[in-house]
């Protein structure tokens, strides 16, 4: 039975309630004013045991570019170490099923019907979409079934945000009709989580779409709908039996699966050369090289925050990958090359800087003078520098106690040297 949400949806909209009152794909080919999904798309009706669905097939062969990126995709080695996973390291591309959904509310939940899954993969050298549409929600077991034996052949699935969104919704209609799900465990690349890691610290936004046109450098037509508006579409479609404006929501999901693929293959290009000159902006040389350092891989965390520092930046994103890189060489033992950030930090006023200066000239150098000099200054600094009342506070306390366990080491120091 429907839930409660669902039914007022259908209700408000003129739907009747129930697979009764449904009109068939005959009676919707004899009312002339309503355009019926074969008259509108090109695919044809594909009749199983447990109902009718409607199919779109298209194929994308390798000169093909999505923007400025080519759909193939070289290894997988990168992405396997991106996310701890053996398992990837032995696996080609042709292992990869690419998954997108679209349903009847965007916010899921038991009471929300999936009408299309578009399922991208690796033909040879082509890339395959497959478009399966529900034309009437009594086959939804049709589609589920179908997608169950589509899946079965492959070991990895890519999603965009499929891990909170189309994975559990799908499992949801599986146990609804008591269909065995195929995505109970599935080896999964959510494309998701690497855009955040990749692109926060320069993108607003880290959508599918805005990663197609800012990373892809593709941008979509008047041909697509928004996301909004597709549950409505599709209600729509349910009331008039009218598919004309089904077009764009084919054209959307079949854009989201390709923007995945393309997205995928540069990832695991970026990850398997960094310095291949995929990357123009400061900003994501800084955030490739945080990914790295999270991942274990120092030298080339440190070569990407290198290279970050090269462009033009704004000083707060140009203080953030000195202090970054600094730490980390301090971490390491390359104290020298802590040291010459620091100066230059300091000497454009990062009081973090001064700080580290003074713990190395008191605990490395044993040159209490100097570590007193940069204590002070950093006192004296901080006076000029924009902090809520609360954090000068705190600041101030540690600095006038480390000021004053130095002037106790200098007095000592020079006590000492005078003795002898």
């Amino acid at each position: 039975m429907l839930p409660n949400s669902l039914i007022a949806k259908l209700k408000a909209l003129g739907v009747s309630v129930g697979t009764d009152h449904l009109q068939t794909t005959h009676a919707l080919e004899k009312n002339t004013r309503a355009a019926p999904i074969h008259a509108v798309l090109d695919g044809e009706y594909c009749s199983t045991p447990r109902g009718e669905l409607f199919v779109v097939e298209q194929s994308f062969g390798p000169e093909y570019r999505h923007g400025r990126q080519p759909l193939p995709i070289d290894s997988l080695q990168g992405i396997a170490q991106a996310l701890s996973d053996p398992r990837l390291e032995t696996l080609s591309p042709s292992s990869l099923v690419f998954l997108d959904i679209e349903t009847s509310g965007l916010t899921g939940g038991a009471g929300t019907l999936i009408f299309l899954v578009g399922v991208g993969r690796f033909d040879g050298e082509s890339f395959r979409l497959t478009q399966y549409f529900l034309h009437r929600p009594s086959d939804e077991p049709a589609l589920l079934e179908t997608l169950l034996q589509v899946l079965a052949p492959y070991h990895v699935l890519v999603t965009f945000n499929g891990k909170t969104f189309d994975v559990p919704l799908l499992n949801n209609r599986y146990t609804l009709h008591h269909i065995p799900s195929p995505l109970k465990d599935p080896i999964h690349i959510d494309l998701l989580s690497f855009a955040r890691r990749l692109w926060r610290e320069r993108l607003p936004s880290r959508t599918l779409k805005s990663l197609e046109e800012t990373i892809l450098e593709a941008s979509r037509t008047i041909d697509e709908v928004s996301g909004y508006e597709i549950p409505w579409l599709y209600f729509n479609y349910l009331r008039t039996g009218d598919a004309s404006s089904l077009k764009g929501v084919f054209h959307h999901n079949a854009l989201d699966v390709i923007s995945m693929a393309a997205l995928l293959s540069h990832i695991t290009a970026l990850l398997q050369d960094p310095f291949a000159g995929r990357l123009n902006h400061g900003l994501d040389f800084f955030a490739l090289g945080k990914f790295y350092e999270a991942l274990d891989h120092p030298d080339i965390a440190a070569q990407l925050f290198e290279h970050a520092l090269a462009f033009d930046l704004d000083p707060n994103d140009l203080e953030r990958i000195v202090r970054r890189l600094s730490t980390l060489h301090k971490r390491r033992g390359n104290i020298t090359q802590a040291v010459r950030l620091w100066e230059k930090a300091a000497s454009q006023g990062h009081l973090y800087a001064f700080v580290e200066l003074a713990k190395y000239y008191e605990h490395h150098r044993h040159d209490y003078p100097t570590a007193l000099r940069w204590t002070a200054a950093a006192l004296d600094h901080l006076e000029k520098h924009p902090l809520p009342a609360h954090v000068r506070e705190r600041r101030q306390n540690e600095l006038r106690h480390r000021l004053s366990r130095l002037q106790t080491k200098v007095q000592v120091d020079s006590k000492t040297k005078k003795s002898v």
